[in-house]
């Protein structure tokens, strides 16, 4: 699935790197998108301008789609009172979330596979499809 399929899905996006020698637009937009500290993960429906900031902060953070197991863990975990099919589907606002980000979660056992390098290449960082639901039940 391109990047540009995603807009009206719900994405997980997982902060990686820290934030020594980050440029301040960057640590800005992450900021926005409620990721402040390593191992955070926040909930977006995306739309044109989240697309744009998940595109500017690729080289700090995972992101791809949720499906509907790993959100039903993260439900269980951290005791949000939703339906983990209806956020999977888009059918709840996420406003309602909003009170709950950012997640923290655990470091993911085994480790990253690379915090420096891109999915593609074999590392942890930018888009990751579906395999981002394997990231965070590692973390959960």
């Amino acid at each position: 699935m391109k990047q540009a399929e995603l807009i009206g899905k719900v994405v997980a996006a997982v902060r990686i790197r820290g934030s020594v020698n980050v440029r301040d637009d960057i640590a800005e937009t992450m900021d926005r998108l409620n990721l402040k500290r390593v191992n955070n993960c926040t909930l977006i429906k995306v739309n044109n301008p989240y697309l744009g900031m998940l595109k500017k902060c690729i080289n700090h953070i995972a992101y791809g789609e949720v499906d509907e197991e790993t959100m039903g863990r993260l439900v269980s975990k951290f005791g949000l009172n939703v339906d983990p099919k209806a956020v999977v589907s888009g059918k709840i606002d996420m406003k309602g979330l909003s009170d709950a980000m950012p997640l923290r979660l655990q470091p993911p056992k085994h480790g990253f596979s690379g915090v420096r390098l891109h999915h593609n290449q074999g590392g942890s960082l930018g888009y990751l499809g579906k395999d981002v639901n394997e990231l965070i039940k590692r973390m959960v």
